[in-house]
């Protein structure tokens, strides 16, 4: 007999089914509930002009992180605008003049998980008086906090944004920007490296999406004016119409941050003023400053 044909067997085929990919879990933070849906971190926010600009970001749909010494009065503004716009407030206490400072905010945002896409550098101090009478140290805290922390700020914040390419900067400056002035020297110094610094990055960050903008504001109604004015007699002669409304100088701020302008200066007066102020010659301006400044001391 005939050997049977053998049986063909096909060959199975056995295919590993690959291993399901690992979901990573995405970082959780605090949950976005303005209009915006973006963050804004405002520093010396609980009093003076930065409460006003934090008043007008939250009054815009964006969502708040506050940061100042005060905890009890950032938690009680943040409560209170919560309630008032429906936008979610983190607070953030930190004393930004001590070495270290903006490095521990910006760790402190990334341990929450908050983007900031919005950084407004408000924080800073003034001390008004002869520089002969000013204790080294006081004006090293003054130089650090205005311009030492506001530059480490943005150093930490802006590359994020950059690669977001996204973003924007609001620093605070002042009319003392744009001219020297006797009893505010190192004051207005620090406030014209804030104006230099910004006008830099603002050409500098444009490939990258984010905008730099100077609010320049001159004499403005706050508690650190009311405590020059209790100090200084002779700050009586300034006329009222150079003292600024808080509420007007952060509307200023915050619409020149929208719309991505370099420079704002609040009020015409002193908008006309630093206008002539900068066509000038340098030894015209100077003189001007000089005679209205050593009225102060």
């Amino acid at each position: 007999m005939p050997a049977a044909p053998k049986r063909k067997t096909s060959a199975r085929k056995t295919t590993r089914k690959a291993a399901p990919k690992r979901k990573t879990a995405a970082r959780k933070g605090p949950v976005n509930k303005g209009a915006r849906g973006e963050w804004v971190l405002i520093t010396g926010a609980s009093a003076g002009i930065g409460e006003a600009l934090a008043g007008k970001f939250a009054e815009g749909g964006f969502d708040l992180v506050l940061a100042a010494r005060s905890k009890d009065k950032l938690a009680k503004l943040g409560k209170k605008l919560s309630a008032k716009h429906g936008i979610a407030t983190e607070v953030a206490q930190i004393d930004l003049a001590k070495p270290g400072a903006p490095r521990d905010l910006f760790d402190e945002m990334v341990s929450r998980g908050i983007d900031i896409d919005v950084l407004v550098n408000n924080a800073g101090v003034l001390e008004m008086g002869a520089f002969k009478t000013q204790a080294p140290e006081t004006l090293g805290d003054m130089i650090r906090l205005n311009t030492v922390a506001l530059t480490e700020l943005a150093a930490l914040f802006v590359p994020p944004m950059a690669k977001r390419r996204s973003g924007r900067v609001l620093n605070v400056a002042s009319v003392a920007s744009f001219q020297p002035v006797p009893s505010l020297a190192v004051y207005a110094g620090t406030k014209a490296f804030v104006l230099s610094l910004t006008e830099s990055l603002a050409e500098e960050l444009k490939p990258d999406g984010v905008t730099v903008t100077a609010l320049c504001p001159g004499i403005t109604e706050t508690n650190m004016f009311g405590t020059i004015k209790s100090s200084n007699e002779r700050t009586e002669k300034i006329p009222s119409f150079l003292v600024g409304d808080v509420q007007e100088v952060a509307q200023e701020g915050y619409d020149a941050c929208i719309k991505g302008d370099v420079v704002r200066v609040p009020g015409l007066a002193y908008a006309m003023t630093t206008s002539i102020g900068r066509a000038a010659p340098r030894w015209l301006t100077r003189l001007v400053a000089g005679t209205i400044g050593r009225q102060m001391m």
